[in-house]
């Protein structure tokens, strides 16, 4: 076995990845990642000790986030970034010895991994090789696991977490909890009900984590409002930016004005659209293509430059490599990266620019609109009528189908579905699983579109916030009394910290899919259908029917 990575949902089997990624990670890579991570907790175990202390390290939150983002399934290939990243892991990890034994505390009986030394690449290689750093040195089937949900929930609410602090959002409280939740994966003391109870601290936290990133998105940009979004082209030159970071779009928009250069989302930017602030870009075209793994076929095709602002990159064909651009904690070996701000400044795009600007216009691969834009607020906006479909009739039931998209056939079951749920029901969504089925023409009630769609993966925030508000304006006393069901789809990480956090919430009888995750055990899933009734999915027409109590459309 040369790696050993079941993060994602497609982990090789659906038991990990033993040789490469199935997302196109190698096994050397995937080593320094887990040394990525074993350098990160043992320097939350140092810093739990200095928040114990009321003792502010500057930087230390946004250096844990980062490094935490890096290691998302899809984010960053780039050996060279992670021997980078674990030599300024270690300098921090010294500076906070240096300054608990500066306020006299002892520094004994620490782990090993707020303790190893390592002094060259090839020693960081070795170190990342060896048995105390991946996820099989937890010999414990079960803590193992638990251990795992906590870090992936962790890496998951790191990702939010860098987006708003991105747009000058932070939360000392949340940054206090991750130390604390990363430094307990180390502690052999604590027992399976103890790391149980901390996933779930970790999805209040994750509640915390999205509510903050919502703050700093529609107080920077406004409340998302209903949109109609252009996935034609026009017959100009542009570049397509993949990814989530908001702040990031801007800038580039910014730089790009009066250019004769055109910007185009893709994946999960579709959802800045729906932000007032960003119409007022008349080079803002619209949405190019479809979820991030049919990327290969559509970035040939787009001609243009594309820019990821963070995960969800494949590893690409060499027909459009030399164009493709990294920022923030993405990276792939070969593509140029845009560095981080510096003294406020903008991130200079300028090169990006140029170069869209020597490039064909894209080729149009669809036409027409589809439509978005249903965040909290907006639904909130909708509330009357919305409650007057329930109490009518007109709406049976809303089903939660949020997630992630992937490319496994099996996904194929999101759009069958979709496609054959009663006329009197209404999908609520958010992430990448809106492409398997955002396209159909699957009607209205009332005037109310079968497909609301809130945003981005971390706008499942907006979901929760309205089954919260429907439960309160029909009087209800637990949230699983709605006319609510949750068919989710996942893949990476951040779709686990919005498991958690629905869990947290007291969301009962998710449906997870297309497999639940490699990394649960059958104790510990055995505990999640047992306390909370997760399941997986099964066929298209047996769980409309368990939904719905009846059979599913021809």
């Amino acid at each position: 076995m040369s790696m050993f990575c079941y993060q994602c949902q497609e982990a090789a089997g659906g038991k990990g990845c033993t040789k490469v990624g199935v997302c196109g990670k190698t096994a050397d890579v995937a080593a320094l990642q887990d040394l990525m991570i074993y350098a990160v907790k043992g320097i939350s175990v140092l810093g739990v000790k200095l928040d114990e202390m009321d003792h502010k390290v500057e930087g230390l939150d946004r250096f844990l986030m980062e490094s935490l983002f890096m290691t998302i399934t899809n984010a960053n290939f780039d050996k060279d970034r992670f021997f980078a990243k674990i030599k300024e892991a270690l300098r921090l990890r010294d500076q906070l010895k240096e300054t608990l034994v500066e306020k006299g505390v002892e520094l004994t009986d620490l782990e090993d991994a707020a303790t190893f030394s390592v002094n060259s690449e090839d020693e960081i290689v070795f170190k990342a090789n060896s048995a105390e750093v991946g996820v099989l040195a937890t010999e414990n089937e079960d803590i193992r696991s638990l251990r795992e949900l906590i870090t992936y929930g962790l890496k998951g609410m790191a990702a939010y977490c860098e987006h708003a602090s991105n747009l000058g959002y932070e939360d000392e409280e949340i940054g206090k909890f991750m130390r604390r939740a990363l430094a307990a994966t180390l502690d052999d003391s604590l027992t399976a009900d103890d790391l149980t109870a901390l996933a779930l601290e970790t999805g209040e936290y994750g509640v915390k984590a999205m509510a903050l990133l919502d703050k700093a998105n529609t107080s920077t940009y406004g409340n998302p409002e209903i949109t109609e979004v252009n996935i034609g082209v026009r017959n100009n030159p542009a570049i397509l930016v993949s990814g989530h970071d908001l702040r990031d779009l801007e800038e580039l928009l910014e730089q790009t004005k009066g250019t004769g250069v055109d910007v185009y989302t893709h994946g999960e930017m579709l959802p800045a659209h729906y932000y007032p602030a960003f119409k007022k870009y008349d080079h803002f075209v619209g949405n190019y293509g479809n979820a991030w793994w049919q990327q290969k076929e559509e970035f040939e095709k787009f001609n243009g430059v594309i820019l990821f602002t963070t995960n969800c990159i494949v590893p690409p064909k060499a027909s459009y490599a030399d164009r493709v651009y990294t920022t923030g904690s993405s990276g792939y070996p070969g593509f140029k990266h845009i560095p981080d701000r510096k003294d406020g400044q903008p991130k200079d795009f300028s090169e990006l620019i140029e170069h869209a600007k020597r490039l064909p216009a894209p080729t149009e691969i669809e036409t027409g609109k589809i439509v978005g834009g249903f965040a909290h607020a907006q639904v909130f906006a909708l509330a009357d009528k919305v409650v007057e479909a329930v109490k009518s009739g007109a709406i049976r039931k809303f089903f939660v189908m949020a997630g992630c998209d992937g490319r496994m056939k099996q996904r194929n079951y999101y759009t069958e579905f979709a496609k054959a749920l009663p006329k009197d029901t209404v999908i609520l969504t958010a992430g990448c699983a809106k492409y398997k089925y955002n396209k159909l023409n699957l009607g209205d009630i009332n005037g109310i579109p079968r497909v609301l769609d809130a945003g981005q993966c971390n706008d499942s925030y907006s979901l929760a916030l309205i089954a919260l508000k429907l439960k309160e304006i029909f009087q209800l006393n637990d949230i699983n009394e709605l006319p609510i069901a949750y068919n989710i789809a996942w893949y990476e990480q951040k779709a686990v910290i919005v498991l958690l956090a629905l869990l947290h919430l007291g969301v009962k009888n998710i449906h997870l899919g297309p497999t639940l995750p490699a990394f649960l055990s059958p104790n510990v899933a055995k505990v999640l259908v047992e306390n909370f009734g997760i399941g997986t999915i099964s066929t298209v027409e047996e769980d409309i029917e368990m939904f719905l109590g009846e059979a599913a459309q021809a």
